[in-house]
């Protein structure tokens, strides 16, 4: 098993940061070897197959090009779920996590009657993350999760079964809020939305392994519209959310103002902008 740790050391040493290639090792030898980590500390002379060291290599082979890992493996987690990850759906992010984790110990969840079912809707659910996270950690949630692409929906569903979780999946696009607001129907007391907010002049700084793999569709906005989503998402939501309501927005961090002044023109005037633990302002909380 050293052998094969430093093997990968020394194979991706020119392409990732030395945390990345720790964080490799420990999913790659748990993945293809079935270690724990404590195993792979405990057990560093453990003798890996014929086999186990070809699938090393050829996942070795797809990192030196760039591939995230989490697709060549096919799973990652989210929130301490297990998720199944695709070339049709985004990685979930560190970032999206908070995000989930915020609304999981708002106040106004916390404090939301549970003789009735807390109704959360999430817009653009790709892999399903948010959805089933919140299904997971809120018992008395009736979670309704949209996006537009069959194939993410296909992933999502996927992935609420395997974490057992009952969930309402519809397919819709929200740019045409008339038409989404037909078929999503009912009202919510949440609505989540981690959209595509990354402008097109901001792939220059991004790197080839989201470039190259991750869905664009998922990923990008026109530099002459980048509220394209907030915009359309917030129409929807003067039709749909309660009095009283929350909707929780992961944002671009460079757009904090405009998204805000959008909201306020809408007449979302309870909006809160707060930060990530990096410091950037990448979310708004809005009360109706």
């Amino acid at each position: 098993m050293k052998q094969s740790a430093t093997y990968i050391q020394e194979k991706l040493n020119a392409l990732y940061l030395p945390g990345e290639i720790r964080s490799f090792i420990r999913l790659i030898l748990s993945n293809v070897c079935g270690l724990s980590y404590n195993q792979q500390i405990l057990c560093k002379d453990k003798q890996i197959s014929v086999n186990e060291k070809r699938e090393i290599c050829q996942i070795v082979d797809r990192l030196g090009k760039m591939e995230p890992l989490q697709y060549i493996l096919g799973e990652t987690e989210f929130c301490s779920l297990p998720l199944k990850v695709n070339p049709s759906v985004l990685i979930p992010r560190p970032e999206t996590e908070e995000l989930t984790d915020m609304i999981i110990k708002s106040p106004f969840v916390r404090s939301y009657s549970k003789q009735s079912p807390l109704r959360i809707l999430d817009i653009g659910t790709g892999s399903g993350c948010i959805a089933i996270a919140l299904a997971k950690y809120i018992p008395h949630a009736a979670i309704t999760a949209t996006d537009i692409s069959d194939m993410a929906l296909q992933t999502a569903k996927d992935n609420a079964r395997l974490n057992d979780t009952d969930i309402r999946f519809i397919q819709a696009d929200i740019l045409n809020t008339a038409k989404a607001a037909e078929l999503i129907s009912g009202n919510f007391d949440i609505i989540v939305s981690n959209p595509p907010y990354i402008k097109e002049e901001e792939r220059i700084a991004m790197d080839a392994n989201v470039l190259d793999y991750e869905p664009h569709l998922a990923l990008f906005v026109p530099n002459n519209t980048p509220l394209l989503f907030y915009n359309a998402i917030t129409d929807f939501a003067l039709q749909k959310l309660t009095p009283e309501g929350m909707i929780y927005f992961e944002i671009n961090a460079q757009c904090d103002v405009i998204t805000n002044d959008m909201l306020h023109k809408k007449g979302f005037t309870q909006t809160d902008v707060i930060c990530d633990l990096s410091g950037k302002k990448r979310f708004i909380s809005i009360k109706n």
